[in-house]
């Protein structure tokens, strides 16, 4: 999958779905659950950020994750290019605001 292809999303691209970024602490980019652990890593670089805020479909935040974290899935030995984030909710580290 390529960077053109991800599901990234801006907040302020889906209004209805609720100002999530008035919700993060500290402010950073969010990325969607089923996004891959590969893809999310290339978000992360992107955005020069060592986290990123995960949401569910409705937009609301449900953790944060770290690059320390996904580098450690990544290097798993039974990692796979199809492990999306869902799949590590025990990665994600809590939201402060669920």
């Amino acid at each position: 999958m390529t960077l053109d292809q991800t599901q990234f999303r801006p907040a302020s691209a889906h209004p209805a779905r609720g100002a999530v970024t008035d919700t993060m602490d500290p402010a950073g980019p969010q990325v969607w659950e089923d996004m891959t652990v590969e893809v999310a890593l290339s978000v992360m670089t992107a955005a020069r950020t060592g986290h990123l805020a995960v949401c569910d479909e409705d937009g609301l935040r449900t953790g944060l994750v770290t690059r320390a974290g996904l580098t450690a899935v990544r290097d798993g030995s039974g990692y796979t290019d199809r492990i999306r984030l869902r799949d590590i909710a025990d990665v994600i580290g809590p939201s402060h605001h669920r």
